[in-house]
């Protein structure tokens, strides 16, 4: 039987720039190609969990633009309940502007839009997308009061909660008590809880800090030198999968949708979840934006056959 999984996140419409390098200050340089897609932390998490055979319910909010007609209408053509999305009067759907360098790295410029507006009153209006779900996901780029809201509902119907702090701020004890599982980046980690390094002694630390605040399951992805769990305190380092990057920018939404879809809720098979979306990572950062680039459930299954 198929996961359900509810997503409580953003909706943007991402500009793709590809540049050889960031401008520097006063500096005008030329884009070698721009192109429209659809994305938002939220938006792409959830493609990836259908992407890896969810059934995948969104709470969200849009503007009442033409860039929301755009994004409704990718979301449910990749197989997305959209019901609990809210079109809000006088607001602008979100936006982002990616810039791609030659090098691989990219740089994101966010305009939240009506992601801001999302409301635990919108959560509680879709609270019976919350009843039955298996997980439910949120990120930082709708209101932290929101993610608590939806979080409590998840609480009192047995839902396992999972929170990628992006982009990162300072995250608040109400909200970690209540997640179960936390994964983010190096840069993230670093700035939420102030350690600088990232040795096996420091990742152990920066683990303790969210255990210490109710959290059972700490993920950390390190870019080219995998990744690193705690599941109360239980350590595993799992290896990188090596990739021919092109655009990374959907790399750990990837990462996420296919952990939430793979992980057993008793976190018992999480080494082999960890490999498993660590594979789809490597595949997203192959294509060019991040819906195209999500890969299938077949796809990872093959990815890793290919590397036993």
């Amino acid at each position: 039987m198929a996961r359900t999984i509810t997503v409580i996140g953003s909706i943007n419409v991402d500009h793709i720039l590809q540049i050889e390098h960031n401008p520097e200050p006063g500096e005008t340089i030329k884009a070698n190609q721009i192109s429209l897609a659809a994305g938002g932390k939220g938006a792409n998490q959830a493609v990836a969990s259908v992407r890896m055979g969810c059934n995948t319910n969104f709470i969200g909010a849009v503007g009442t633009d033409a860039e929301s007609k755009f994004m409704l209408q990718e979301l449910r053509r990749n197989g997305i309940n959209t019901a609990g999305i809210t079109k809000m009067d006088y607001e602008t759907t979100g936006q982002a502007f990616v810039l791609v360098q030659e090098a691989g790295e990219n740089s994101i410029i966010v305009n939240s839009g009506a992601n801001a507006q999302l409301s635990p009153k919108m959560i509680t209006a879709n609270e019976h997308f919350i009843t039955n779900a298996d997980f439910v996901l949120a990120q930082l780029e709708t209101p932290e009061k929101t993610t608590i809201k939806a979080f409590e509902l998840a609480k009192e119907h047995g839902a396992s909660t999972l929170l990628n702090p992006s982009p990162a701020s300072p995250l608040s004890a109400a909200l970690l008590k209540l997640t179960d599982l936390v994964i983010m980046n190096e840069p993230e980690v670093k700035r939420i809880t102030g350690i600088k390094e990232t040795d096996p002694a420091s990742l152990t630390e920066m683990a303790r800090f969210f255990h210490n605040q109710g959290v059972k399951v700490v993920i950390i992805t390190l870019g080219e030198r995998g990744s690193f769990s705690s599941n109360d305190g239980q350590e595993i380092a799992v290896p990188p999968v090596k990739a021919h990057e092109i655009d990374p920018t959907g790399a750990g939404d990837a990462y996420i949708g296919a952990l939430v879809t793979h992980v057993k809720r008793d976190y018992s098979n999480l080494a082999e979840a960890l490999l498993y979306a660590s594979h789809a990572s490597a595949l997203a950062v192959q294509q060019l934006s991040a819906f195209p680039a999500m890969p299938t459930k077949e796809e990872v299954e093959a990815s890793i056959a290919r590397q036993q």
